[in-house]
């Protein structure tokens, strides 16, 4: 399971699972059980994965999934072992599964199990400031520091040698060790996804975390979205500037350096070593390559390759940009 903190309502029937998404073919007439849903490259046998998207053909091809919801057009890239069920909209449909089995992750209110870090075991063993408060199953490791005003709700597990800033706000979230997250940061709340709908929008459940590495830092205003049906990982030595927002199921390497104010949409991959400067833009589902360099204000629509410098909108190649804005 990626989340920890989320329970499981399965295993449910496979038949019951095609009612919801409204499937009428011959795989209803089965009886058996599905344990659980998982992106395609997590999902083992009497698990169901989806597959939306031909840029995913590599490992659709190898899932070990028994069911994945996809369309017509690429049911015939999946393995034998896998029994596709298509439907028209297979990221509506994937929604509407993983709220069955994961009802509890579609909110995300307040935690209600929250104490005041006084009337906890933490008082005496964490620095910390005026106004903590604590939720339950929280770990915290030797050496670290909380400051005013900031809420570290139930499940959260955070290393040795961590500062936690002011006016923080963390759930969902596994850090490591030796990490700074400075002040007015969110980590762990739920991503920005939806399907639009005329009769109103549907929200996509986030069973996934946030996992922060070793060595990391977190400016100050950032927000950390935690996944959608894989975690969003921020990988050792990484530091991130200033209202930096990473959105659900990224990827970002080790070593790298983010400038203030960048934006990750979903689901893309970072490799090690990349600098991004300020104010770009990351759109979602993309492959950035190790040792890459991103000028500031740049907009990255397409995979970048290893070893690049690119900048503008669209980013190219810098010495092409620098050549046609001189």
């Amino acid at each position: 399971m990626i989340n920890p903190f989320f329970q499981n309502k399965g295993p449910l029937k496979i038949n019951k699972i095609l009612r919801s998404i409204k499937v009428e073919n011959n795989l209803e007439k089965l009886d058996n059980e599905i344990s659980d849903i998982k992106d395609l490259v997590a999902a083992s046998s009497n698990e169901i994965t989806f597959f939306h998207s031909k840029k995913y053909e590599s490992v659709a091809s190898t899932t070990k999934a028994d069911y994945c919801l996809t369309t017509n057009k690429l049911s015939n890239i999946l393995p034998k072992n896998c029994k596709p069920i298509e439907v028209e909209n297979v990221l509506v449909s994937t929604a509407i599964i993983t709220s069955m089995f994961y009802p509890d992750a579609i909110t995300d209110n307040f935690d209600i199990n929250t104490l005041n870090i006084e009337k906890t075991s933490f008082n005496n063993s964490v620095n910390h400031g005026q106004n903590i408060l604590i939720g339950k199953n929280v770990k915290i490791g030797s050496n670290c520091s909380i400051g005013h005003n900031t809420i570290i709700e139930s499940n959260v597990v955070i290393g040795d040698n961590c500062s936690i800033g002011s006016n923080v706000l963390i759930r969902n979230t596994l850090i490591k060790n030796n990490v700074s997250i400075l002040d007015s940061c969110v980590i762990g709340k739920k991503g920005f996804g939806f399907f639009p709908s005329k009769k109103g929008n549907i929200r996509y459940p986030h069973i996934g975390i946030v996992i922060i590495e070793d060595n990391c830092e977190i400016g100050c205003g950032s927000t950390i979205d935690r996944g959608s049906l894989s975690n969003t990982i921020i990988g050792k030595n990484t530091f991130l500037d200033n209202q930096v927002h990473i959105a659900h199921n990224n990827k970002i390497g080790e070593n790298c350096i983010i400038a203030g104010q960048v934006g990750f949409a979903g689901s893309s991959k970072l490799g090690n070593n990349v600098l991004i400067g300020g104010q770009a833009g990351i759109s979602g589902h993309l492959k950035v390559g190790s040792n890459v360099q991103i000028g500031g204000g740049s907009g990255v629509i397409k995979d970048i390759p290893d070893n690049s410098k690119v900048m503008g909108y669209p980013a190219k190649d810098l010495k092409k940009f620098i050549k046609e804005n001189k």
